[in-house]
C-alpha cells in the first residue's frame, strides 16, 4: 500500500506541471557544408526536428503565421545564390483565420541557403527566423543564429600573400573573440556583486524599469501548482464518475443483478448475518479495486506527458469521435457490445472453485464482464473525458467515483435487506435511460470531431452546423421522452383489451425531463445568429467559424508596451492582464473571438484590468540589436520589439508559447496561475475574479 501511495504521489506531482513551461518543441541545428565539385559554393544547412503535433511554417506565408525568412547582417566576399531550398516540399492549405494559403512542415525538414564566393576572405553572419504552432499554442518567432567565415582563392591566383592575409584575419578574429569573452566575464562579475551599474545592452532591454523584469518563474509555477483550478477539476471528475456509476447502476445489465447478488450472500451465511454483510462489503470493494485498476492502467499506458498532448491531437480526436458514435449506436439499439462469453464463464468457474476473498473477487470480476454491454459505453465516455482533461490522475479519480456509486448498493442492500422491497422493479424505464445516454454520447462525439475539423481546416463543422446538430439531437431526445418516438428495443404496452397502445402514458418525472431537454434545445437556437450560449461554449466550435454573426462585441488592448501599460495601471489603481500574443497566432484569435466578447469577461477586462497585449512577432526593429544570455546558457540576439517581448515572456515567466495570459500587480508579480488556450468562459471568469479579489486585499 505504501508503494502504491508513493506511485500515486509521483503521478500527481507530474500532473500539476503545465505545458506553458515546456521546452522548445522544435530542435534546430545549422552547419556549413561544401558543395562537391564547386570550390566557390558553400551551403548553409538548417535542420528542424519537429515534435508530433507541431508545424514549422515555410517562407510563403504573406499575411499569415510567421514565415521562414533568411536574414544576413553581414555578407562580405560572398552573395546569395537563389532562394531557400526546402526539403521535403512543404504542405499547403488554405487558412480560414488569415484568409490566405500557408505552407508548413511536420516531423523533419531542412532549409538550405547557397552562397557563391567571390574570391578572397568571406564572412556570413545573420539568422534564419521561423514560426511554429500546434493545435493549441504558437511559439514566438525564433531565430537560428549563424556566423561563418573563410577564404577562397582560385587555383590560378592563389599566392603566399593571400595565405598570409588569411592567417592575419583569423588571428584578428581570435583576438576579438577573446576580448568579447573578457567583457562578458566582467559583466557577469558586476552582476554577481550586485553593482548598480548596468550595461548598455541591459538598458536597451529593460530601460529604467529593471524591477519589473525580475524573474517570477518559481512564484508563478507555485501558483499554477497550488491553484484550486486543478483541485476543482479533479473534484468535478470524481463527481462525474459518481454520476456515471449511478447511471450504469440503473441499466438492464446491472440493476436486476443487485437483488440476486445480495440474496446469495445472505443465504450463503444465513446463520451468520455479519458474515453475509462482510462478504457484500468485500464484493463492493472488489468492484472498486477493479475499476480503479482500470483507471491506473489507462494512466500507465498513455503516460503523464501523453495525456496532456492527446486532448489536442487531431487523429486521436477522430478516433474518439468514431468510438463514441459506436457506443451511441449500441445504446440506441443498433447492436450490443459484449465481451467473449468464455471470459465470464471462466471467471464464474474461478469463483465457484475458490473460497474466501479470492472467490468474492472473481464474482465481482464476473459482474464487470457480464454487465459490459451496458457499462462499457458509459466507462468509455467517462475515460474519454478524463483522458482529455489534461490531468494524469483523472482516469483513476473518475473510476474511483464510478466504482463507489456502482458498488455501494450491493453493500447497503446487504446491510438493510428490507430496502429491496421499496426499490424500483426492472422495466422499460431502463431502456429509456440507455436511449437518452446514447443521444448524449452522440452529442459529445461531435465535440471531438470539431477538434479534428479545426486542426485540419476542413470547415465541415462550423459553429452554426454544430449547434444545428445539437439542437436536433436534444429535440429528438425530448420527443422520445414524451413518447412521440419509439425505438426497436422499447417494450410495447397494452390496454385492458390486449391491444398495443400507440402512445403509452408517461410519468411526471419523464415529462419534466422532456421539458428540460426541449428547453435546452430552444436555448441554443439564438446561437445560430451569434448569441454566446455560455452553457455550450466549452463544446461548440469558436465564434470565428460562424459565417453569420450579429454579435460584434470585441475587446482590444489600449497598451502594447509593457512599461507603458504597467505605468498606466499604477496610475489607475488596477491590476494588469499581460497578453503574450502574436499577429500570426491562430489560437490567440480563437480566444479573442470565443471568450473575450462574453459580457462578464469583457466587463472584467475593460473595467477592472488594464489589458496589455505584447506581440512577440512585432517586426519593428530595436534601436540596436542586443545580445542576451538565456537560462540554458545560450546566447541570442534581440533585434525587434517582438524579440523583446518574447524575451520578457521567457526570462520573467518561464514560458514561450502563445496565447499566454498572466495577471500581475503593480510590481509585475503574479496574482494567479497563468492561463493559456482554453475556450472555457466560466473558468476564464473565475480566473479573473480570483486574481482581482487577491489584488484588492
Amino acid at each position: 500500500m505504501r508503494q502504491l501511495l508513493k506511485q500515486l504521489l509521483i503521478i500527481f506531482l507530474c500532473a500539476v506541471g503545465t505545458h506553458a513551461f515546456a521546452q522548445n518543441p522544435v530542435k534546430t541545428t545549422v552547419q556549413q557544408k561544401a558543395v562537391s565539385g564547386h570550390d566557390d559554393l558553400v551551403d548553409l544547412v538548417f535542420s528542424f526536428d519537429i515534435q508530433p503535433g507541431w508545424h514549422v511554417y515555410g517562407p510563403e506565408n504573406d499575411g499569415g503565421p510567421t514565415a521562414m525568412t533568411m536574414n544576413f547582417e553581414k555578407l562580405e566576399g560572398a552573395q546569395k545564390e537563389g532562394a531557400l531550398r526546402l526539403s521535403p516540399a512543404p504542405k499547403r492549405e488554405q487558412d480560414a483565420i488569415f484568409d490566405c494559403e500557408v505552407t508548413y512542415f511536420e516531423t523533419k525538414a531542412t532549409a538550405t541557403q547557397r552562397l557563391k564566393l567571390k574570391g578572397g576572405p568571406w564572412k556570413a553572419e545573420g539568422y534564419l527566423e521561423y514560426g511554429a504552432c500546434n493545435d493549441e499554442t504558437c511559439m514566438p518567432p525564433t531565430p537560428i543564429e549563424f556566423k561563418y567565415n573563410g577564404s577562397y582563392a582560385k587555383a590560378d591566383d592563389k599566392s603566399a600573400e593571400a595565405e598570409k592575409q588569411e592567417k592575419e584575419d583569423k588571428q584578428a578574429e581570435q583576438e576579438q573573440a577573446d576580448e568579447a569573452a573578457l567583457l562578458a566575464a566582467q559583466a557577469d562579475s558586476v552582476a554577481a556583486l550586485g553593482q548598480a551599474d548596468s550595461s548598455a545592452a541591459a538598458s536597451a532591454i529593460v530601460g529604467d524599469n529593471a524591477a519589473l523584469w525580475t524573474p517570477v518563474i518559481d512564484e508563478l509555477h507555485a501558483l499554477d501548482a497550488s491553484s484550486d483550478t486543478q483541485s476543482r477539476s479533479l473534484w468535478g471528475i470524481f463527481l462525474l464518475g459518481i454520476v456515471g456509476g449511478l447511471i450504469a447502476l440503473l441499466t438492464p445489465c446491472v440493476w436486476p443483478i443487485i437483488p440476486m447478488t445480495v440474496s446469495f450472500f445472505l443465504k450463503r451465511s444465513k446463520d451468520d448475518k455479519r458474515k453475509g454483510i462482510r462478504d457484500a462489503v468485500l464484493y463492493g470493494l472488489s468492484i472498486v479495486v477493479i475499476y480503479v485498476g482500470l483507471g491506473l492502467l489507462v494512466t500507465l499506458i498513455w503516460g503523464p506527458s501523453s495525456l496532456n498532448a492527446l486532448s489536442t491531437n487531431a487523429i486521436f480526436n477522430l478516433f474518439l469521435f468514431a468510438l463514441l458514435v459506436v457506443f451511441a449506436a449500441s445504446f440506441l439499439g443498433g447492436f450490443e457490445i459484449t465481451l467473449p462469453s468464455s471470459w465470464s464463464t471462466k471467471m464464474d468457474e474461478k469463483a465457484s472453485s475458490t473460497t474466501g476473498i479470492l472467490s468474492i473477487f472473481f464474482m465481482a470480476l464476473t459482474l464487470v464482464l457480464v454487465s459490459f454491454s451496458c457499462t462499457g459505453p458509459i466507462i468509455g465516455l467517462l475515460l474519454v473525458d478524463m483522458v482529455t482533461s489534461g490531468s494524469v490522475v483523472a482516469p483513476t479519480v473518475g473510476m474511483l467515483g464510478f466504482a463507489l456509486a456502482l458498488a455501494a448498493p450491493f453493500t447497503l442492500f446487504a446491510m438493510f435487506p428490507t430496502w429491496l422491497k421499496s426499490a424500483p422493479k426492472s422495466g422499460n424505464w431502463m431502456n429509456v435511460i440507455k436511449v437518452v445516454l446514447g443521444l448524449v454520447e452522440l452529442a459529445f462525439a461531435l465535440k471531438f470531431l470539431s477538434v479534428a475539423d479545426l486542426a485540419y481546416g476542413w470547415r465541415l463543422l462550423d459553429r452554426e452546423t454544430f449547434l444545428c446538430l445539437w439542437i436536433l439531437i436534444f429535440a429528438l431526445m425530448g420527443f422520445y421522452l414524451l413518447g412521440w418516438i419509439r425505438l426497436p428495443h422499447d417494450e410495447d404496452e397494452y390496454d385492458d383489451e390486449g391491444n398495443v397502445v400507440a402512445r403509452p402514458k408517461i410519468g411526471v418525472t419523464r415529462f419534466l425531463s422532456a421539458l428540460c431537454v426541449l428547453a435546452f434545445a430552444l436555448y441554443m437556437v439564438p446561437g445560430l445568429w451569434g448569441a454566446p450560449c455560455k452553457a455550450v461554449s466549452a463544446f461548440a466550435p469558436p465564434m470565428w467559424t460562424q459565417d453569420f454573426n450579429l454579435n460584434q462585441n470585441t475587446v482590444e488592448a489600449v497598451y502594447t508596451d509593457f512599461e507603458e501599460g504597467m505605468a498606466a495601471a499604477r496610475k489607475a489603481g488596477k491590476p494588469v492582464m499581460l497578453d503574450f500574443t502574436g499577429f500570426g497566432c491562430v489560437n490567440c484569435r480563437k480566444m479573442e473571438a470565443a471568450v473575450w466578447p462574453d459580457a462578464r469577461v469583457k466587463q472584467l477586462m475593460t473595467e477592472d484590468y488594464v489589458l496589455v497585449s505584447l506581440y512577440v512577432d512585432d517586426k519593428t526593429p530595436l534601436e540596436a540589436p542586443v545580445e542576451v544570455t538565456e537560462a540554458d546558457g545560450t546566447t541570442r540576439k534581440l533585434r525587434t520589439i517582438g524579440d523583446r517581448w518574447s524575451y520578457l515572456q521567457r526570462s520573467k515567466f518561464g514560458a514561450q508559447t502563445q496565447p499566454f495570459y498572466v495577471l500581475v500587480d503593480h510590481d509585475a508579480h503574479p496574482l494567479a496561475g497563468s492561463y493559456s488556450y482554453k475556450e472555457d468562459i466560466p473558468a476564464f471568469v473565475s480566473w479573473l475574479e480570483g486574481a482581482l479579489k487577491k489584488f484588492k486585499k
